[in-house]
């Protein structure tokens, strides 16, 4: 079916959806890392970025936040353009565990790999595999460098967000040495955590998130800055991971009523991809119990049902003036 909707209609959408939802008191901020529990709760923002590179945004969409969980997109794809999509699958792989994203018990369950690089215990082995290998400094630039390029401006670190991290991150150490046990990391475990904390702790705006899911929408092809930061053909791959497991436990729920694949974060950030249209991002911080943002959920939801879209459906979706 020849679908057409208009820049218009996305804007009264992307604003309904803000105000439907911006005094929605559902859910609390991630108060188990405490730099997380003292952000506004109030904050909300919504950008949609069009594959011609032209931002729709309400509220907060320019506020630094903690990116958290949906820099394991990032990550992901810096794997692929390093290594290709095969020794991902081969050395992490590209399973939904169905379990809370920070399971020990899921490594325990699948001890042939980590199952996918969107839970902490895949991104932790991500981290480990991003070369050069056995240089911190030199693997760090590649993942700031990626998300410069995916996002199309720099993040910048939170050092309090960093420090809070690395002061409370007692379950990811765990997870760390257990895949190290298991022969799944493939750097020094300590350095690998480091990097995944810090990765975690990088602030980013709505915007530059929606600009990221609009490149992987536009299949690798930045609409900003135009440049391809990576091959066509892992646009389908990095997609099929965030649908996978983009809202851990809740993925299978969010796909059947969003219809969209997106990941989230802790730190309040949601960023969704629709092949060939556009990408979007919702922050708001208080989460619910999987660790997902609930307003930024809503507006994303509310926003693609109330343009009639899903990546199911089988339309042909174009975008008018």
């Amino acid at each position: 079916m020849q679908k057409k909707i208009s820049i218009s209609q996305i804007k009264s959408a992307v604003h309904e959806a803000y105000d439907l939802y911006k005094t929605n008191d559902t859910g609390k901020n991630a108060d188990y890392i405490p730099y997380l529990a003292n952000v506004d709760k109030g904050l909300f923002g919504i950008s949609i970025c069009l594959l011609n590179g032209e931002i729709i945004e309400c509220g907060d969409s320019a506020y630094k936040f903690g990116i958290e969980s949906v820099s394991k997109v990032h990550t992901a794809i810096l794997i692929l353009r390093q290594y290709g999509a095969q020794e991902l699958l081969k050395k992490i792989g590209a399973d939904a565990t169905g379990l809370p994203f920070n399971s020990i018990f899921a490594i325990l369950l699948e001890n042939d790999h980590p199952s996918t690089p969107l839970v902490n215990a895949g991104a932790i082995t991500a981290c480990s595999m991003v070369k050069p290998i056995a240089d911190s400094d030199g693997k760090w630039k590649a993942i700031v460098d990626n998300i410069t390029e995916l996002c199309g401006s720099a993040p910048q670190l939170i050092d309090e967000l960093y420090k809070s991290e690395s002061d409370t991150n007692f379950n990811n150490r765990s997870i760390a040495w257990l895949l190290k046990n298991y022969n799944r990391i493939y750097d020094d475990p300590d350095i690998s955590l480091d990097l995944y904390t810090r990765q975690c702790s990088l602030g980013i705006t709505a915007n530059q998130l929606a600009i990221c899911g609009a490149t992987i929408a536009n299949k690798g092809l930045n609409p900003v800055t135009r440049q391809q930061v990576f091959d066509a053909g892992f646009s389908p791959k990095i997609t099929s991971l965030i649908a996978t497991v983009g809202f851990y436990e809740h993925t299978g729920d969010w796909l059947y009523t969003s219809g969209i694949p997106a990941k989230t974060g802790v730190g309040g950030g949601v960023m969704g991809t629709f092949p060939g249209l556009f990408g979007i991002a919702a922050f708001a911080p208080p989460i619910d119990n999987a660790g997902n943002s609930v307003k930024a959920q809503l507006a994303i939801k509310h926003i693609v049902n109330k343009l009639g879209l899903s990546v199911f459906s089988g339309d042909q979706v174009t975008i008018t003036e």
